[in-house]
């Protein structure tokens, strides 16, 4: 695996400090907050975010899967997302903090944002890890957000290609001769 990785884009000591931080801001927000908090994770990238997030998080807390699919096979470039599992739990009257690896194009989380949107919960907010800015849509909020990064396919931590790479430990781009 090691031989594949071109780079190292953020080790995963800033990733581990980064998460840290995420998770002290998103304690303070929910703080004193009576009416439960559901955290849902778009699998699969965010499966490793979302378990050191939540085990360093104070706080009461349920979670409600849902799974799409955005890059399909090696594709590189996001594809419209196909929900593959519906969101698993009730969210109404809830604190919903949607948990995803990366914004990019904004396809997935619109889509799911606007899932919950409908089952009425009582806020809703949004975590990532990555955050692609100049692919980041306006109209896609995220309240949390990991590290902003430039607009490169990266794996590890989560994120894959071909659904490899997810257990590499850091965020890392991939030799340009493999995803071409």
């Amino acid at each position: 695996m090691e031989t594949d990785i071109a780079r190292i884009l953020i080790h995963r000591d800033r990733i581990e400090a980064r998460i840290r931080e995420l998770a002290a801001e998103i304690a303070a927000t929910y703080d004193g907050e009576d009416a439960g908090l559901t955290l849902v994770p778009i699998l699969s990238g965010s499966i490793i975010f979302v378990a050191d997030l939540i085990r360093r998080l104070p706080l009461k807390m349920k979670l409600a899967l849902v799974q799409l699919s955005t890059y399909p096979g090696t594709a590189t470039s996001p594809a419209d997302p196909r929900t593959v599992l519906e969101l698993t739990a009730d969210v109404a009257g809830r604190h919903v903090l949607v948990i995803d690896d990366i914004l990019d194009s904004g396809r997935t989380l619109r889509r799911v944002q606007a899932m919950i949107r409908a089952r009425g919960p009582r806020s809703l907010r949004a975590a990532v890890l990555l955050r692609k800015p100049g692919q980041a849509p306006p109209d896609v909020p995220v309240d949390f957000v990991g590290f902003d990064i430039d607009d490169l396919f990266v794996v590890g931590y989560g994120l894959d290609y071909g659904d490899l790479y997810r257990n590499y430990p850091h965020v890392a781009v991939l030799h340009t001769e493999l995803t071409s």
